[in-house]
């Protein structure tokens, strides 16, 4: 384990190096090292360096062991990985990062679970995340936080916060992460990290998510590089093509037609973005220019008037979800599940909506009609730049539900403010962190397209890795 005051990270010269998932996949394929190997290494590492991060919720290292002497097939075959612990995996408790659930053994794998291993990645285990996923920080009432390798005083972000902790500090190069308001971009950005949530239906639906009336959670990876995730994107689809979406392929570097691509550099209505947020935005833009690319400032993608519907429409969608872990927990969660042992911003999710509940149809009905807005948002350009958060990681605390609800959700509204947009239209957004707060943390700088587009993205991605290359945890500044 090495640490530069509050930074943590497990690199070292192991089998694993420096390497990404794609390189450790290539290595094991070449004979330069063993799946056994690259299990063995990342179970030191994860050992050396959790007691501080808190990352992993259930090690099932045993298990790992076993399977990399006999690794599957895929484009990551025996490379190692965790499962953010909402998802099911035969064998392992699904916690859902709350005390309420007395979660046993999965009996069978989720769909995308399967999907995800359908890679050949090996699984240690699963990683942390807040209760259901509800907060932008993997923090509790009463337990540790997960912290950011980066500085361990500050946020990992959420929901995927322990996946992000974990393939940042170089425990593993690659892991599992999904998305309902910003839960793969909002950890990426906080910890450095390379976030795709794609367009909807890319990926096998989660079985809670089909249930919702509309569909806002997207699977997906946290992964150091651009090409790992374009290189799972494409693993994916060969699994389970999608007719309806056109396949995105293996994209595996930067494309040759120059964009049209719009800069959003503007606070939403009531949420300042911070001047060091805004700088990482402006200069990434700058970037794009320099590559050749027609760059332009533009307004927000909605309206004033519909981007505050939009806001009091997605605020209660995020309480009827809370009021449905409330009221329906056992139905849904299992019967050991005990609605007293939720945390503050749980059951005030809930109150808020029972307060509210007049307003769901209404509420349902304009998010469903959100999806043809961010079509229309891109008929002047290919891609929009904008900010992932409105402000740079917080400390640890800041977002902790032990403040109560009433202080952390207006604290939340402030922090995640131009993800959701996503998830209620079903548009893709990769977050990238090419940006850096003064003392050293990354930001995250979101691009988005329309749906199906992907590729645009990844080319881009491509391009801003190659002209600014992503920093290292393990490198000095």
């Amino acid at each position: 384990m090495t640490t530069e005051a509050s930074r943590v990270h497990a690199f070292t010269d192991d089998a694993l190096g420096d390497l990404d998932a794609t390189g450790v996949a290539s290595a094991i394929a070449s004979g330069d090292i063993s799946s056994v190997d690259a299990v063995t290494a990342a179970i030191a590492r994860a050992e050396a360096v959790n007691d501080r991060l808190n990352a992993i919720q259930t090690p099932d290292f045993d298990r790992a062991r076993g399977f990399a002497r006999s690794p599957g097939a895929g484009v990551f075959a025996g490379v190692p990985t965790f499962v953010k612990d909402n998802t099911d995996v035969a064998g392992l408790p699904t916690d859902q990062g709350s005390l309420s659930i007395n979660a046993t053994p999965a009996p069978r794998n989720a769909g995308f679970t399967d999907q995800f291993l359908s890679t050949g990645m090996i699984n240690l285990g699963k990683s942390t995340l807040p209760e259901f996923g509800f907060n932008a920080s993997t923090e509790y009432e009463t337990l540790p936080p997960t912290r950011n390798p980066w500085h361990t005083g500050y946020s990992s972000g959420a929901s995927s916060g322990g996946s992000a902790a974990l393939v940042a500090s170089g425990v593993v190069p690659i892991a599992h992460a999904n998305d309902g308001g910003g839960s793969i971009r909002i950890p990426a950005a906080a910890c450095g990290l390379v976030g795709l949530k794609m367009t909807r239906g890319r990926e096998i639906i989660d079985a809670h998510a089909a249930d919702l009336p509309v569909n806002i959670i997207s699977n997906g990876v946290v992964s150091r590089t651009v090409r790992d995730t374009a290189t799972f994107i494409a693993q994916i689809e060969r699994y389970r093509p999608v007719a309806h979406l056109e396949p995105v392929g293996l994209i595996e570097g930067p494309g040759t037609r120059r964009l049209r691509i719009g800069v959003v550099n503007q606070s939403l209505p009531d949420i300042p973005v911070d001047t060091e947020t805004q700088a990482a935005v402006s200069e990434t833009a700058r970037v794009l220019a320099d590559l050749g690319h027609d760059v332009t400032e533009i307004g927000l993608p909605l309206s004033e008037k519909d981007l505050e519907a939009f806001r009091q429409d997605f605020v209660h969608l995020w309480g009827m979800m809370g009021f449905g872990i409330q009221k329906f927990g056992k139905r849904v969660m299992g019967p050991g599940f005990d609605p007293t042992k939720t945390d503050a911003l749980t059951q005030g999710l809930s109150r808020m909506f029972l307060r509210h509940f007049w307003r769901t149809p209404q509420a349902i009905w304009r998010l469903r009609q959100s999806e043809a807005k961010h079509h229309r948002a891109f008929a002047d350009v290919d891609l929009m730049v904008s900010p992932v958060l409105a402000h740079t990681t917080p400390e640890i605390g800041h977002l902790s539900p032990a403040n109560g609800f009433d202080v952390l959700f207006p604290r939340l509204l402030a922090y995640v403010s131009f993800t959701p947009l996503n998830n209620a239209t079903g548009g893709p957004a990769i977050s990238l962190p090419t940006g850096r707060t003064s003392t050293g943390l990354p930001i995250g700088v979101q691009l988005a397209a329309d749906h199906g587009d992907e590729a645009a993205m990844l080319e881009v991605a491509f391009e801003l890795e190659a002209a600014k290359p992503f920093r290292r945890i393990q490198d000095p500044d």
